[in-house]
C-alpha cells in the first residue's frame, strides 16, 4: 500500500461538478493506492502511520490535532515507468480487491477517531487543494 501525504490548508473533491468530499484544514490531502500484494493488514498499519504522521505545523500529527484527512483512492501511484513511455498498471491490485482495502483504511482512521472525508472509488475526480508548505511525503506500507 502506498500513500502521497500532502500538508493542506484545504482540499476538496469533486465528481461531475459536484463536491463529494472536502476538508479544511490544517490536514492532509492523501492519495492512497493498493498494490496487488497488499492484504487486509496493511490497512491499520497504513491508517495509524497517515494518523500519526508528524508533518503539521511544529512537527504535529493529525492525531494530535484532530486535523482532517481527505482520503482519494489512486490506482496510479503502482504506475510502474521504467520502460518506455506508457505506464505499466501491472503492480495495481484489481478495483474488487483495493475499493474494500481503500474502504478499511478510511474505517481504521474513523475507528482512531479521525475525520475523514473521501472521493468516490473508480470515478473520475477533480481533486483541489491549498499545499501548506509545499510538503509531500510518500507512505509506504
Amino acid at each position: 500500500m502506498r500513500a502521497v501525504a500532502a500538508r493542506v490548508s484545504r482540499a476538496e473533491v469533486r465528481v461531475d461538478g459536484a463536491v463529494v468530499g472536502r476538508i479544511d484544514g490544517p490536514g492532509l490531502l492523501v492519495l492512497l493506492g493498493v498494490a496487488r500484494a497488499d492484504g487486509p493488514d496493511a490497512a491499520p498499519v497504513m491508517a495509524r502511520k497517515l494518523h500519526e504522521l508528524r508533518i503539521l505545523a511544529d512537527e504535529r500529527s493529525c492525531a494530535e490535532l484532530d486535523a482532517p484527512l481527505l482520503v482519494v483512492s489512486q490506482f496510479t501511484l503502482y504506475g510502474d515507468t521504467r520502460k518506455g513511455r506508457r505506464p505499466s498498471w501491472s503492480a495495481a491490485a484489481p478495483p474488487e480487491q483495493a475499493e474494500p482495502l481503500v474502504d478499511a483504511v478510511v474505517a481504521a482512521l474513523r475507528e482512531r477517531g479521525a475525520t475523514v472525508a473521501t472521493g468516490v472509488f473508480g470515478a473520475m475526480m477533480e481533486v483541489e487543494s491549498v499545499n501548506d508548505g509545499p510538503f509531500t511525503v510518500l507512505v509506504d506500507v
